[in-house]
Order: C-alpha cells, then structure tokens, then sequence
C-alpha cells in the first residue's frame, strides 16, 4: 500500500513533533539545580482583595520567572500551612499541595495560580483577620517565597487593608472621631492622631496587625500601634459591663497568648488628657508608653502577656488606679527620668522573668557610658499596691545623685505589698531605710506566703489566707474593686479585694 505525498508529510511531521517532544523531557538535560537556582516572581506578595461579606473565594496569580540562559529544575513548590487556613494551588497545570520536579525554561516563565476560601461568620480561631501564609519554591537547601495575604472576618480595617508599614496622621480640626461600630476594628499600619479626639466607645474591640515593616519615616520598625501627636487624645470609653480589648489580630491556637506580636499604644510628647478605662491591652510589645511631658490615666486596665513593660512612663504624668499588670517580659511598671505618678489599687505580677515589678529612676543617659546625662525629679505617691514575683527584690530604685538630693526622688509608697531582699543591702545599705522613708506601713512578702489565689493560671485574686487581706488603707475615691465589688472598712492590697 503506497502513501500519497500528502500523507508521507504528515506522518514525517508527528515523527518529529514526537521525537521533539520527548527530547524535551531528556532527563539528561543540562538543568540548574539545587542551591544555584535563582528565580524571580513577579511580586513580592499575592493579595487576595476581595471583600469577605459572604462566604467566598477568590483566585490571584503569579508569575515565577527563570532569566537563567540555562533552564532550571525546582525541586518542591508548595504552601507553608502556618495559619490553618487552606490556600491551594496549581503551578504551571499541575495542583498541589506538593508540586515536585518543576522546570522552567531558560529565559521563560510559569504561573501558579492560588485560590483561597474563607468563610467570615468562621470562629475568630478558625477565620482570623488578616492571614499571611507563604507560597515556598525550594531548591536545595534553598527557600524563595512569596507572600499570601488575605482578609478574613468582617470588621472596619483602618485606615485600610493595604496599609502595612505605612503612617497615616488621623485629624479633624480638634473635633472628635467616633469608633462605636459593632463589627470589631482591625488597626493595619501605624496611626498618629493630631489635633483630633479618637474616642473610643464600650464594648468596642480592637484587633492589631503588627510584624516587621520599613518606611522612609521610620526605617525598620514594629508595626501596628496608636500615638496621639502634641495636640491628639485618645479616651478609650470602656465600662465594667461593655470592657474594651486591645489584642494581637493572630487568634489561632498558640497565638492568643504569644507577646509582641504588635508595638504598643504610645502616648507621645506633650500630649494631655488621655483616659484609658475598663480596657484591656495585650500581646503587644509595650502596654502603654507616656513621653516626655505627656499626661494619661488608666482605670481599671488590664495589660498582659507583653514582651517588654506594661506600661512606661519617660518624665511624663501617669495615674493608675484598679489596674492589673502580669506578663510583663521587662520591668513591668518602669518610670524613667523622672515625671509624676500615682498609683493607687493596682497589682503588679512579675514571675518567671529577670524583672522587677517597680522600676523607678530620676535620669536619663544618652550614651553607653552615661558620660551625657539629664536628671530630673521624680515624685510618685504609690498606695496600696502589690509588687511582687519570682525575684528576690520587685522593686528597683535608682538615683542618680546616690540620695544627695532627695527632692529628685520623692518615692512615696503607702500601705504596699512589695518584696524586696538585696535593695536593703546592697551598696552599704543604701536603702536599708527602705521601709521607714520610702515605704510606709508595708508588708514585705515572701516567696512562700500565700498570696493570689491561683498564680499558675494567672489568677491573681487573693487566696483566702492572703497576706494583702485588711493590710490597706481606705481610700474613699475607690469603693469598688476591678471587678466592681465594693471595698470594706478593711480594704485590701492590690486590685481585688477579697470575698469569702
């Protein structure tokens, strides 16, 4: 049987269309692998945008680009999977979770294209706020990735959902901004309030994306927090029954209680008139800063699981009063270059770290050896409050005139629980008088004392043998305690006051 010419060129053509396509695939093909492999995608994070109303999905695409003059081979293209939440994907056709042996050729490109699902009525857990995740090309010992983000629940993202590492100054003509949504709100980027109020009514939360970001304005630094400018305020407005939370925006398990996921509230330079109230901060790096002559209150406050102090002042005006601190990765209450403050009702928990609860110091040092000093009086009136942890001394007092000039460091501490050892002492005594100047009518406590009713799991009430019942001293402005119930005749140290 013969051929015709037409049907001897076709045949000859599939010959070598086949015998092209499997040279194609030559396992013997000169590829780059393994650490060499350098790839480029087209973006550096794959945002999905869309605007979780209802359950939905979205699907993005990226690039990965080989400008290699050799084609190259990568090893493993998958999806990290550290959020719980499940973006799959298909590189260059095939789908994951795992795509192994893919090559790119030289000077050419792929797509993967991720698709990710989220139901925003999902448990808090199960649905977070913003979820980052990697898309992982691996090489070798090599890893090159790609940011994915994408939002989850539905809450009032400000001041947008693309604002990472970016300020953004909140004014209104020295009027007042209103955050009293009943959808939660999710802080993204750094916000500075001037000449404005930001008033923030009860029961609101505040969920707070933090991480590493890098600006021109601030270089690299620790996203996510609020600082009131000169002629800013902040009034966080919250009640016993409708308390307001400040928190970290990871809540899946393991991260609810991880510190320093976020900076922190900042009370900057001169700012006055700032009220914080029945609020409760946490996960952040520092609890609440006060600069230089700036001015805040707390009522009722909460700061916890942090990885440095709970709350700073730096020759500022602070007043506390029902106030819990415990968590603390640093000293947890720390008053540096002087200032005035006052604490009254408040307990401050310091375990399991080389800090004290009360760091009090009357100078400022601008360089390593502190050749360059300022000193600056430091007047604290501090009643019926409870210092104490894991440390043989919770209360640290530094003078920079070594007591020379005691007008620059008034500590008045009244009916106090503290503990304290070495600071009676340590450089010839120094403070030996520590319990008849400084610290009037206290109680020195100690490690085996029974003291909060059940510490390990951070239950800081009062045990019912507690050394802090019927030691304080009664303070008519504060009937109630943090948790609304009313002090006795005999009220206690601390911030709770005991029922049997």
């Amino acid at each position: 049987m013969k051929l015709s010419s037409l049907s001897f060129w076709a045949l000859l053509t599939l010959v070598v269309a086949t015998a092209i396509s499997l040279s194609s695939c030559d396992p013997d093909e000169d590829f780059l692998t393994g650490d060499g492999v350098n790839i480029r995608f087209e973006l550096d994070t794959l945002r999905f945008d869309t605007v979780f109303t209802e359950l939905g999905s979205a699907t993005r695409s990226v690039k990965i680009h080989n400008e290699d003059d050799r084609p190259i081979k990568l090893d493993e293209i998958y999806v990290d999977g550290t959020t719980g939440v499940s973006f799959v994907f298909n590189a260059d056709g095939t789908p994951g979770p795992l795509v192994e042996d893919v090559i790119i050729w030289d000077n050419d490109s792929i797509y993967v294209f991720v698709e990710v699902t989220i139901d925003p009525d999902a448990p808090l857990s199960a649905s977070p706020f913003v979820i980052e995740d990697r898309l992982v090309v691996k090489t070798g010992n090599k890893e090159q990735s790609v940011l994915l983000e994408a939002w989850g629940q539905n809450a009032n993202y400000f001041p947008s959902r693309y604002n990472k590492g970016v300020p953004v100054v909140l004014s209104c003509d020295n009027g007042t901004i209103t955050w009293d949504s009943p959808l939660p709100y999710v802080i993204y980027g750094e916000i500075f309030i001037d000449e404005c109020l930001l008033e923030i009514t009860a029961g609101t939360h505040i969920y707070v994306h933090g991480g590493l970001a890098e600006n021109e304005l601030l270089g690299v630094f620790n996203d996510g927090f609020l600082f009131t400018l000169p002629q800013g305020q902040l009034h966080l407005a919250g009640t016993r029954e409708a308390p307001i939370t400040i928190e970290g925006d990871r809540l899946e398990e393991g991260f609810s209680e991880q510190p320093g996921q976020w900076l922190g509230i900042i009370i900057g330079r001169e700012s006055q008139g700032n009220i914080i109230e029945h609020t409760t901060i946490k996960n952040s790096i520092f609890g609440v800063y006060a600069d230089s002559a700036a001015e805040v209150s707390l009522t009722n406050v909460q700061i916890h699981t942090t990885s440095s102090s709970g709350i700073l002042g730096i020759h500022s005006e602070i007043i506390a009063d029902n106030c819990l601190l415990y968590d603390n990765g640093a000293n947890a209450i720390q008053l540096t270059h002087g200032g005035s403050y006052q604490f009254d009702y408040c307990t401050v928990a310091s375990y399991g770290v080389d800090a004290s609860a009360l760091a009090v110091t009357n100078f400022q040092c601008y360089n390593q050896d502190c050749s360059s000093f300022d000193v600056n009086p430091l007047e604290a009136a501090i009643t019926n409050c409870i210092f104490f942890g894991s440390r043989r001394d919770e209360v640290i007092i530094q003078d920079f005139t070594a007591r020379s000039a005691p007008e620059t460091m008034q500590l008045d501490m009244d009916h106090c629980l503290v503990r304290v050892d070495e600071l009676l002492t340590r450089n010839d005594g120094e403070y030996s008088d520590f319990f008849s100047t400084y610290c009037l009518d206290c109680v020195n406590g100690d490690q085996d004392d029974a003291l909060f009713l059940n510490r390990p799991e951070d239950d800081y009430q009062l045990d019912t043998l507690s050394i802090a019942q019927g030691r304080g001293a009664v303070l008519p402005a504060f009937p109630l305690d943090l948790l609304g119930t009313p002090r006795d005749a005999m009220p206690d140290i601390g911030c709770f006051e005991r029922v049997d």
